[in-house]
Order: structure tokens, then sequence, then C-alpha cells
């Protein structure tokens, strides 16, 4: 997931302010009775008690995971805590308890996109012994190879894959075929059923995209420009692609969805956009996979029947790849705790194990392979063609830094406050800044 061009840590800045419980963002407990799994979390009983904080941010995909850990390893003299939290909190927090010798948290939840960060840095403890050690026990050679790769650095595993999210369309099928529409497959065929949706009158603006401008803004920008086959930069000579054709590409293709978008589209994160589709206000939209089972949920729609599910659309015909993001989200344990790596990474393992795995969905797509199914998930197919088509991840230390760093520029950009020429030049100044610190 995502790799993730930034899906991970700019999604939880775009996460942030989570929407309420719907999103399940701040659900933290109330969930915890809903989603947990019982499976086998065989440690030995430590000598003295124990108590392993985890810090995971909640959300419907993510809750089932954690809510297992909690349910299945506190016993034997160990309390497996976790307390509600939203994205922004998380990412705040992550910060802090990496910082000093002795952290807050035993157990953190990471994403590929901050991997190379914090790995370089030597924050994280390395995992491939405790894999090898505990793979056949709690089955994990059947993780995804590509996902654990996403979560490794310089050649080390340092989370344990529990899930993937990538960017999925969802739309009103119903409103579809009234006006005789097919799910778009690029941009220019986005725009043309926008707008037939928008002259049929009952929609004004059918589209809504997560483009918050402190955080997902930046991810729609790397999804695009990564659909055009371009990265942020060039690893090999460590120079910046950001004033490039495909770059200005990029923002002009996202600038020209603004007709069909609310005007107030930079205040929108991804639950803000859920509640678009929620309450009809709008007809297609596009977020990350873990979303999408709270579409088909009757509890929280009218519409809930109505969604249907279709890969994202290339930015243009000939583009390589799909409008995407893609994110792996997995299970750390820092350097800096004092509690035993042995028991924690069993405590981990067992909340990513194939009964775990398969209680979580629909609401997410585990890391193993040939889980996910039409007759698992509603968006399955979706998912599956988009996983395979989304731009690669850029798993380098400075990815992170520059995507948060040229986030405004963006973000002006698309608020028109800033030409897309003024824009690409000013972005590719601040990248090649900071990749200069790498050479």
């Amino acid at each position: 997931m995502s790799s993730s061009r930034g899906a991970g840590w700019v999604r939880a800045t775009l996460c942030v302010t989570m929407a309420v419980a719907l999103a399940a963002c701040g659900a933290g407990s109330r969930t915890g009775s809903e989603t947990a799994t019982k499976v086998a979390c065989d440690f030995e009983k430590p000598a003295e008690a124990v108590t392993v904080d985890v810090l995971a941010y909640n959300s419907s995909a993510i809750d089932p995971y954690t809510n297992t850990m909690v349910a299945s390893c506190s016993k034997n003299g160990v309390t497996v805590k976790h307390e509600p939290i939203d994205f922004g909190g998380q990412v705040q927090k992550t910060t802090a308890t990496l910082a000093g010798e002795t952290g807050t948290y035993d157990v953190l939840e990471t994403y590929g996109f901050v991997i190379p960060q914090f790995a370089s840095g030597e924050k994280l403890r390395p995992l491939n012994e405790l894999f090898d050690k505990y793979s056949g026990e709690y089955g994990l050679d059947k993780i995804n190879k590509s996902m654990r790769d996403t979560m490794s650095y310089d050649g080390k595993l340092y989370a344990l894959p529990m899930q993937a999210q990538m960017y999925v369309l969802a739309y009103r099928k119903d409103v579809f075929d009234k006006l005789g529409l097919k799910p778009p497959t690029t941009f220019a065929e986005l725009r043309a059923v926008s707008k037939k949706i928008q002259d049929a009158g009952e929609i004004k603006h059918p589209l809504a995209l997560p483009w918050l401008a402190s955080s997902d803004i930046i991810t729609a920008y790397d999804a695009a420009l990564g659909s055009l086959g371009t990265n942020l930069t060039d690893p090999a000579g460590k120079t910046a692609n950001l004033d490039t054709p495909q770059s200005k590409q990029a923002l002009q293709e996202l600038l020209s969805l603004r007709p069909f978008m609310d005007p107030e589209v930079t205040t929108f994160d991804q639950p803000a956009v859920q509640q678009q589709l929620f309450n009809g206000s709008a007809a297609i939209g596009i977020m990350f996979s873990g979303r999408m089972a709270d579409l088909v949920n009757k509890s929280n729609t009218r519409f809930h029947d109505k969604f249907a599910f279709a890969p994202p659309p290339k930015v243009a015909e000939n583009a390589p790849r799909q409008y995407s993001a893609l994110s792996v989200d997995g299970w750390s344990i820092p350097r800096n705790t004092k509690v035993d790596p042995d028991l924690l990474f069993q405590v981990i393992a067992s909340s990513v194990s194939e009964e775990a795995s398969k209680a979580s969905m629909p609401a997410a797509y585990p890391a193993r392979d040939g889980m996910v199914s039409e007759s698992s998930s509603p968006y399955a197919a979706a998912a599956n063609d988009a996983i395979k088509n989304a731009p690669p991840a850029e798993p380098y230390p400075w990815t992170s830094q520059i995507s948060n760093d040229i986030r405004p520029v963006v973000a002006d950009v698309l608020l028109g406050k800033t030409s897309v020429d003024q824009g690409t030049r000013q972005m590719q100044q601040i990248a090649t800044k900071i990749l200069a610190g790498h050479q």
C-alpha cells in the first residue's frame, strides 16, 4: 500500500481528523467486541507480568488486527493494551516514542512509506530472524512477498505486513444505469461521466476525491504522476522529476476535475469523501480500499445497496499505470522497547495469522496471498485489478520529506493560487535541496 507512493504516512496526515465513528477513526475500543477474533498466541509465560502497549490508529481496516491482538494475547501474565487514537495522533506519538532511548510503545503500526526513513535512522528492530523462527507456526510464508519487500529496507524486514490498501473507484450504479454510463477507465472518461451526471441536474458535484490541503492532496498528485509513469525522484542520480512535462500534466489533469467537485474539496479528507457518498451529494469517489466496506454497510447510508466498484482510471489513455496509491500497513517493533522482542513478535504474528486475516475481510485487504475473492469482498475484483496496476513504491529515505515539503505548493496550484509552471519550479527547487542532503 502501499508502497507506497506516499500513501502510508502521508495518508496519515490525511486521515488526521478522521471522521467520526463511521470511518472508525477514534472508534477505538468501541469496536473491539465487534471485530476481535480469538486466534492462537502461544508465547511462553514470562517470569514477571508484562504490559505490551500498541500504537495503531482506529479504522475499519485496522481495528480487526489490533482487536484480535488484544483479545488473543492478553493472558499468562501479559496484558496487551491499545488506546483509541486517530491517525494524526498516531503520527505525533510515533515520532515522540521513537525519539528517546526508552519509548512509550512496544508495537507500532507502520507503513511502507516510512520504513526507509525509520530503518535508516535505526529506530526499528530488524525482524528477519524472528520471521524465520516463527514462519511455520504462524504460516508467515503465505504473506505476500512483494508486501514484505515493501516493508523492508536494505535487505532487512522492518515490519510484518498485515494488509494493503489501494485506490478503488466507487460509484452509484443506479445513477450510472439511469444515464447509460460505464465506469471510467481514463480521466477523460471520468470528466465525461461526471459532466453527464452534473447535466442531469440531480447531483451538482458528482465527483468526490480526498484532496485535503494539509495531507491527502500530495497523495493525489503522486498518484497522478505515478499513473504517467514518473516517480518523484530518480534514485540513481538522486535528482527530482518535479519540473518534468509529466509533472505538469499530472497537475493539469487534476485541475481538470475541479468543475465536477465541491468547491471546498481541499477541506475534504477520506472520511469527508465517504460522507458525500453516504448522503448522496456525490456519485463517484476514489479512495483507499479500506473505506469501501463502509459504503455497503446499511447502518451508514440508505444507498448501501446502490454502490458498485471499479479500478481507478488512468490519468491518460496511454498512461502505463492507474491513478492510484498502494499502501502496505504492518507491525513494527521499536528498538527502544524494553519488552522481549520474541514475545512481541508472537503477538504481532498472531494478529496476521490465516484465521485473523480471514476475519478482517471485507473491511481489510489482508496481506496473505490469494485470500481476497469476490466471495469474500464486494470490491475484490476492483481491488485485485488495482493492486496490479498501481504505481510502484519509492522506498527511499528522502521520499517522505519531499512529499511533505512540496505538499503546500501542490495545494496552491490546485487552489489556483500558483500556476502549474511556477509550482513545478518551486517543487523542483525544494526536492533538489532535500536530495543534496543525501548525496
